[in-house]
């Protein structure tokens, strides 16, 4: 039976990546084509047949994020929560079917910390090779994936200046992001990379 991975949320599938090219049953659910609010588990897996190995969920940030305070909408946290609840139920479900090897839920740091406490993972995307700076905070059930410096003729830098990673070609857009938040939220690489070898 193949390991079957949720990427709720998924985006690009950035974060599930390396679990889909080591073989993996990868299953990305993420708007515009579907909606988690309305999906239970059995419409992500034959119930009967089927058991999900791990699930990676990284819910909309824009409520929570502590740079909100010019928008044209003001935050609303209650839907930002609905999102949040809807990861876990699906692990839940998952959980009751079978036991989970790992699963994660993703956010920038920011102010979802208020609601599920501070989280057993933190890090920089410097920290694991990129050449920009963007702290994300990881909740869940997971082995810690190991960090390194991203390193420059043998000096460690950070740099706010950040070269935004392309969309893949077959992504469909969310109607309720800009091409620029797209590019902001796809997982950084290393990241990824090291995750996936902590939890496989």
């Amino acid at each position: 039976m193949s390991k079957i991975i949720l990427d709720l949320y998924g985006g690009t599938g950035s974060w599930s990546k390396p679990y889909k090219d080591a073989g993996y049953d990868v299953r990305v659910f993420t708007k515009p084509d579907h909606d988690i609010h309305y999906l239970g588990l059995e419409n992500m897996i034959d119930l009967k047949n089927e058991q999900v190995y791990g699930i990676l969920a990284a819910p909309p940030c824009t409520m929570f994020s502590l740079a909100r305070t010019t928008a044209k909408t003001p935050r609303d946290l209650k839907q930002a929560m609905e999102a949040v609840e809807d990861t876990l139920r699906i692990v839940w479900e998952a959980r009751h079917h079978n036991k989970l090897a790992f699963w994660a839920l993703e956010n920038p740091k920011a102010l979802l910390r208020q609601f599920l406490g501070k989280p057993p993972f933190s890090f920089d995307a410097s920290e694991f090779g990129e050449k920009y700076n963007k702290a994300t905070d990881i909740w869940g059930y997971f082995n810690s994936p190991k960090k390194q410096e991203y390193t420059h003729h043998g000096e460690a830098t950070r740099s706010n200046a950040r070269v935004l990673p392309a969309i893949p070609g077959d992504y469909k857009l969310d109607p309720d992001m800009t091409k620029r938040q797209i590019q902001r939220s796809i997982t950084p690489e290393g990241f990824a990379q090291a995750f996936f070898r902590a939890n496989q």
